[in-house]
C-alpha cells in the first residue's frame, strides 16, 4: 500500500500537481508556477505552487533533471535540496544557469524532481577514537581520479 502524503497547491497552481511520468519512476516532476528568465551564471528561486505535509521520519529531496542539465546547463544549485517534515511553506527550486545564454522558464515547465525518502532514526555517539578502515582518511581525489 503506498504512503499517502498530504499536499495542497496554491490557488493559481491547481494544474501543476507533481506526478510521476511513469508508474515505476523514483521521482515526481516539479513544475514552475511562474515564468521567469535566469541570466547566464545566475541563480533564481522558482516557485512550484506545492505545499507538503510530510510525516515525521520522512524528507523530500529536490533533485536536478538530467535533460535540463545536458541541453541547457541548468541544474539545482543546492542539490539535493531538503524539505523537512515540519516545513509547510511553498516548495521552491533554486535553479542555476551555468550556460552562456539566458534560460527562459515557462509556467508549467518541469524544472526538477522530488523524491520522498524515509529517514532512519539515528543518534550520533561521541567517542574518543574511530575504528580503523581500509580507506582511512583518504578522500577528495585520493583514489587518483
Amino acid at each position: 500500500m503506498p504512503l499517502e502524503i498530504r499536499c495542497t497547491m496554491a490557488e493559481d497552481a491547481q494544474d501543476l500537481l507533481p506526478v510521476k511520468a511513469h508508474s515505476d519512476d523514483a521521482a515526481f516532476d516539479l513544475k514552475a508556477r511562474t515564468a521567469q528568465e535566469i541570466a547566464p551564471h545566475k541563480a533564481a528561486l522558482v516557485p512550484t505552487g506545492l505545499f507538503l505535509e510530510l510525516p515525521i521520519g520522512y524528507e523530500a529531496q529536490v533533485r536536478p533533471r538530467s535533460g535540463l542539465a545536458l541541453k541547457h546547463c541548468v541544474t539545482v544549485l543546492n542539490t539535493p535540496g531538503t524539505i523537512d517534515a515540519g516545513y509547510r511553506g511553498e516548495v521552491g527550486v533554486i535553479l542555476i544557469n551555468h550556460g552562456d545564454a539566458p534560460f527562459h522558464v515557462k509556467r508549467g515547465d518541469r524544472i526538477a524532481q522530488m523524491v520522498i525518502q524515509a529517514l532512519p532514526d539515528v543518534v550520533l555517539t561521541p567517542v574518543s577514537a574511530l575504528n580503523a578502515s581500509s580507506r582511512g582518511t583518504g578522500g577528495f581525489g585520493s583514489t587518483g581520479k
